[in-house]
C-alpha cells in the first residue's frame, strides 16, 4: 500500500484518539464535525514511508554492523516482487522474530535485546547468540515453499551473511500476495515491467508509470503491472487507480493486494461498507490476510458499530505486524477498549505505541492520551 494513499485517508487516527481522550467525544462515534471516522494509516520509518526502494539503505550502519544477521531472498523462476516479503525466525516451532525484504530482496535481523540482566550488557552478538542459535530462518509467503537456514554460533560471531533464501510456488490457483501472471508475462511486457522497477529505484515515478503502461499494453493480463500502475496513479487520478486495480483483479482473482488497495481508496472516502466488502473478501480468499487489510477491516467494523469484530481484526493485524509498520493499530485498539470501559487495557496499548512512534507531534499526543487515561484508571481504582 503506497505511502501517499495512507496519508490521504480522511483524518488521522492519532488525532482522533486524542480528541476522544482529551475532549470527551463519545467513543465509537464518528467525527463530530466532518462525520468521518479515524482513518489515516500513517507509518513513518516503515518500508512504505521510506519508499520500498530506500528501506534497506536507511538502516543505520551501526544497526547493520552491531550483531546483525543479513540475508537475501529470491523467487525461483520469477523476478523479485516490488512489495516487501516476510522472513521469520522460528525457535522450537514458535516464530520469535519477523523481518521483511527491501526492493532488492535484502533483509536483516537486527536490534535484538533480551529481557533481564543480559539485555543490559550491550553485547548484541551475545544476546543474538543466546536467543537464536539453532533457530530457523525462512521466508513466510503463503502459496510458496521456502528454503531455510539454521542459525549457528558461527553466523552470529564470524559470518553474519546468511546467504540467499529461495521461494518457489507450491501450486497454482492459490490466493497469495504474488500474482502468477508475472511468471507467464511475455518478454516484451516483462522488459517494460523491469525497466519500471529500475526507474522507481532511481526515484522516477513518471518514467516508471510510462513503462508500466507499456507493460499492460503488451500484456493486458499482467496483474502485477496493473497493480503497480494503480499505486502510481493514486496520487493524481484515483479513478484511474481504481480501474487499474480492478483490471489486476480481473487478470488474477487470486492476487489479494489489489483488493487491499481498493479498500484503502474506499476508506479515504469514508465508504465503510465497501471497505468491509473488500477486506472480508480478502479474508475469505486468503485467511492469513495482511496487517494492512486487517487494520482496514478493524477500522471499518469500528465505524459501522461492530466493536467486537473490530477488536478481533485489530489483534490479527498486530499479530502479522511485529515491526509495527501499520502504526495506528494499537491506538485503534485503545479506542475500542476504552469504549468498552477497559481503560487499563487501552492504557497498555497506548504505552506500547509510545515505544515505537517516532518523537514528534504524534508521540506528544500519545503522552497526553496516556496521562488522561492514567487519571481515569486511578479514578476507577479509587471507587
Amino acid at each position: 500500500m503506497s505511502t501517499k494513499s495512507f496519508l490521504r485517508v480522511a483524518s488521522s487516527a492519532v488525532l482522533f484518539v486524542a480528541e476522544v481522550f482529551l475532549t470527551g467525544i463519545a467513543l465509537g462515534q464518528t467525527h463530530p464535525t466532518t462525520g468521518t471516522p479515524p482513518s489515516t494509516i500513517y507509518r513513518p520509518e516503515s518500508i512504505q514511508e521510506a519508499g520500498v526502494y530506500d528501506y534497506w539503505t536507511e538502516e543505520s550502519a551501526q544497526s547493520r554492523a552491531d550483531g546483525a544477521l543479513l540475508g537475501k531472498l529470491t523467487v525461483e523462476g520469477e523476478p523479485l516482487p516490488w512489495e516487501p516479503l516476510l522472513v521469520n525466525v522460528t525457535c522450537n516451532g514458535k516464530v520469535v522474530y519477523t523481518t521483511q525484504t527491501d526492493a532488492k530482496g535484502n533483509f536483516g535481523i537486527v536490534g535484538v535485546t533480551l529481557p533481564g540482566a543480559l539485555g543490559k550488557q550491550g553485547d548484541s552478538q551475545r544476546q543474538m547468540e543466546t536467543q537464536f542459535e539453532g533457530c530457523i530462518v525462512q521466508a513466510a509467503v503463503p502459496g510458496f515453499r521456502s528454503t531455510s537456514v539454521t542459525l549457528t554460533e558461527e553466523h552470529v560471531r564470524d559470518e553474519p551473511n546468511l546467504g540467499t533464501l529461495v521461494i518457489s510456488r507450491s501450486g497454482r490457483d492459490v490466493a497469495t500476495t504474488l500474482s502468477g501472471t508475472t511468471e507467464t508475462a511475455p518478454a516484451n511486457a516483462m522488459k517494460s515491467f523491469e525497466k519500471a522497477r529500475a526507474e522507481m529505484l532511481q526515484h522516477n515515478p513518471e518514467s516508471a508509470e510510462h513503462e508500466l503502461k507499456k507493460a499492460v499494453q503488451a500484456d493486458p493480463k499482467f496483474a502485477e503491472a496493473w497493480f503497480q500502475l494503480g499505486k502510481l496513479e493514486e496520487a493524481s487520478d484515483q479513478q484511474a487507480a481504481r480501474d487499474s486495480f480492478s483490471k489486476a483483479i480481473a487478470a488474477d482473482p487470486e492476487f489479494v493486494l489489489p483488493y487491499e488497495q481498493l479498500a484503502s481508496l474506499a476508506a479515504q472516502s469514508g465508504n465503510w461498507p465497501e471497505v468491509l466488502n473488500d477486506t472480508n473478501h480478502v479474508a475469505q480468499l486468503y485467511p492469513l490476510g495482511t496487517a494492512e487489510c486487517w487494520y482496514l477491516n478493524a477500522l471499518a467494523n469500528f465505524q459501522t458499530g461492530k466493536p467486537d469484530l473490530a477488536q478481533a481484526s485489530a489483534h490479527k493485524s498486530l499479530a502479522l505486524d511485529p515491526r509495527h509498520s501499520v502504526l495506528n493499530t494499537e491506538q485503534l485498539l485503545a479506542v475500542i477498549l476504552a469504549g468498552k470501559g477497559d481503560y487499563a487495557g487501552a492504557l497498555e496499548h497506548l504505552r506500547s505505541s509510545l515505544t515505537y512512534v517516532p518523537p514528534g507531534p504524534n508521540a506528544d499526543l500519545l503522552k497526553q492520551q496516556i496521562a488522561k487515561l492514567e487519571q481515569r484508571v486511578a479514578a476507577k481504582a479509587s471507587k
